[in-house]
């Protein structure tokens, strides 16, 4: 039996409106360091997004590092695997590989070729079952940039995407190379990619791949694998079937993953039978939608905060994320001003303010209107139209300055 703690998106060294969340790291880390002993895990992966910046601050890589350290000493049997995704310089990641593999940590960056064969034995990782015999491999691929793929130009005359060739043409070659050396042993292949079908989280996660191209069919990952660990989508999920899983990130990293039960996968792998439970992780700090359901007005915001019942006098970091839902009905035009003004009475962090959707027979009327056609309508009564439905208030000024200078150069 083999257990893998299969995790993704740490995003260490975030911001979310301004709003540091290194305290919540460092909580969820914490909780980490219990779950690979309860669990007694052989293997933890990181599938990627390590930071949230390519260049990362001292700050938060020495909050990360320090989470390795704490998480080897805790379980120091435990192989970490760690993969670059879109959010790390692989280069960087990678720098301190021969430290790391002191700790049994294993870090693959970025795909590498000489003389037009990809060096695949850096991917390969086995992984030793309690009585220290190998009982299991981790694949371990990054996220696939351009430079990681084969010859696009050579795959164009393939049916479909060659972008989507190229990620299935990437790991058959893997596995091609690889196969003789995993022994028949089940293996767990990593990914930091969007596979089609899965749930985006608005605000959050960038349209990744190369050539346009925006997600991948779950078939581009071979069949022989035992399990399929991705990174990229932050809500914890299976896409195509099951054993093709995101664990989802550790913390909500956008006001639209309010609703998420954020957490790690736990994969257990005996022999031909594989299984995953998916483990929730306590968010240090809440993370609230005001109301709970529908929509509020204005002068209502400060009746909702009163109701939390907040001690006054919490630190800036223990104070609850809010997102605000609004009415559109009576919605003054300043209205971010009116809700700073009011939030700042209480011991919050606002990081979200939505606008009621205009209704959709609103939305027909203005914008599909058959008795008036396109040609009849001034561009700039449009702009204000299109500004309002989706920032819920009239453009200002300069917003106006922007478009007719737009407009001229049009």
């Amino acid at each position: 039996m083999i257990r893998v703690l299969h995790t993704a998106d740490w995003h260490v060294g975030q911001t979310l409106r301004g709003f540091s969340r290194e305290y919540e790291h460092r909580k969820v880390f914490e909780r980490l360091e219990e779950i690979v002993v309860e669990r007694n895990v052989d293997a933890l992966i990181i599938a990627g997004d390590v930071f949230d910046s390519q260049n990362p601050s001292g700050e938060a890589q020495q909050l990360f590092y320090n989470a390795l350290v704490r998480l080897s000493r805790a379980q120091p049997r435990m192989t970490t695997v760690i993969v670059a995704g879109n959010h790390d310089a692989a280069g960087r990641l990678e720098a301190p590989r021969p430290l790391l593999e002191a700790f049994k940590i294993r870090v693959v960056g970025n795909v590498r070729r000489h003389e037009g064969r990809i060096d695949a034995a850096r991917h390969l990782v086995p992984i030793a079952d309690a009585k220290g015999a190998v009982a299991a491999h981790i694949l371990a691929v990054s996220y696939p940039t351009a430079a990681c793929l084969p010859n696009l130009t050579r795959l164009d005359g393939e049916s479909g995407s060659p972008v989507v060739a190229g990620v299935r043409s990437l790991y058959a070659e893997l596995l091609d190379t690889l196969r003789g050396q995993m022994d028949s042993l089940p293996f767990v292949l990593t990914g930091h990619l969007h596979v089609a079908g899965g749930t985006e989280s608005e605000g959050a996660e960038r349209r990744i791949l190369v050539g346009g191209q925006h997600a991948v069919p779950h078939d581009v990952f071979p069949t022989e694998a035992s399990y399929v660990a991705l990174g990229h989508l932050h809500k914890a999920q299976a896409v195509g079937r099951d054993t093709v899983r995101y664990s989802g990130s550790l913390i909500p990293l956008s006001a639209t993953e309010q609703p998420y039960a954020h957490g790690v996968t736990l994969v257990s792998l005996d022999g031909a039978q594989v299984t995953s439970e998916h483990i929730p992780v306590d968010r240090p700090v809440p993370f609230l939608r005001l109301p709970e359901t529908g929509d509020m007005r204005l002068t209502e915001l400060g009746d909702y905060l009163t109701a939390l019942g907040l001690q006054p006098d919490l630190p800036i970091n223990e104070r609850p994320f809010v997102q605000i839902r609004l009415a559109r009905d009576g919605l003054p035009s300043g209205f971010r001003e009116e809700i700073d003004r009011v939030a700042g009475n209480f011991p919050v962090r606002i990081v979200d303010a939505r606008v009621a959707a205009i209704p959709d027979a609103l939305n027909e009327a203005v914008f599909t209107d058959p008795l008036i056609r396109l040609a009849e309508r001034d561009p700039e009564d449009l702009f204000k139209l299109a500004f309002e439905r989706e920032f819920g208030a009239a453009p200002n000024a300069a917003h106006l300055d922007v478009f007719h200078r737009a407009r001229a150069e049009a």
